[in-house]
């Protein structure tokens, strides 16, 4: 989303326009008591928001039931630079929704492969994978969602020249973070997206910067991994990217998914 203040007209025309009955939110960018309640309340939405300062943030919004909401995962890991205390980010929460666990999720970036919050990034997404892995493990027919901006390609196709990436040792396609990406499927969850919307060439994030979107240069980093009961449900899915366009725009599309009641 990247800042949900200034983008606040952009979302609610696309609630209107997508009928839309569960919305996940990530780098919400704000504090919880300047967050746009109003603007979800007024259109039906219950909502729920996870922010504890300028960077960061996660909310979900739904007019199907907002139950049980939880600010972090079990043993989400803190970031704290060297010489300075850990702090826990506002990167991911769920609430209960017509029966699904949805986790909207922001992974860390990573900033470089030899920075400091790249084991960070590995070590959110191995606590993250352990704790849906139980969710599933205690109840095989529990409906969990694991959305957001995972800030990872997983395979070649998912960014506009791999070799730029790996020659010049950018991250998200690293070994690791696609070991990391991987493991969520041997755990059992399936990215519930990909079988409608195959690539190459087909993406999720444009960077602002040197015209990447009109020249189709773009990354597929958000996804929808969901558990064998949930994934079973799955009759469709699909990336707008129209709404990438225009003033305002976020540098992500909406990520959708249709489910058989």
């Amino acid at each position: 989303m990247n800042s949900l203040r200034a983008r606040a007209d952009r979302v609610e025309a696309w609630l209107q326009r997508s009928d839309c009955d569960v919305l996940a939110i990530q780098e919400t960018k704000c504090k919880d008591d300047n967050f746009p309640w109003e603007l979800f309340e007024r259109m039906g939405y219950e909502v729920a928001h996870f922010g504890v300062n300028q960077w960061n943030g996660v909310a979900i919004a739904s007019r199907v039931g907002l139950e049980d909401v939880e600010r972090t995962f079990l043993d989400q890991p803190s970031f704290g630079k060297a010489g300075k205390d850990p702090v826990q980010e506002a990167r991911a929460m769920a609430a209960t929704c017509a029966g699904v666990r949805i986790w909207s999720l922001y992974v860390p970036n990573g900033r470089s492969l030899d920075d400091e919050h790249m084991p960070y990034k590995l070590k959110w997404l191995e606590s993250l994978k352990t704790h849906a892995q139980e969710l599933v493990t205690q109840d095989p027919g529990a409906q969990v969602a694991l959305m957001g901006d995972w800030n990872i390609a997983p395979f070649d196709e998912d960014v506009w020249d791999i070799d730029l990436f790996v020659n010049n040792r950018y991250t998200h396609v690293s070994p690791p973070e696609r070991a990391a990406f991987h493991a969520f499927e041997s755990a059992g969850f399936t990215d519930v997206v990909r079988p409608y919307t195959p690539g190459p060439g087909v993406y999720t994030y444009w960077d602002y910067t040197q015209l990447r979107f009109p020249k189709k240069e773009g990354m597929r980093i958000d996804f929808v991994l969901a558990s064998p009961a949930l994934a079973a449900r799955v009759t469709g899915a699909s990336i707008d990217r129209e709404e990438r366009k225009g003033k305002g725009a976020s540098d992500h599309a909406p990520v959708l998914v249709e489910l058989a009641d």
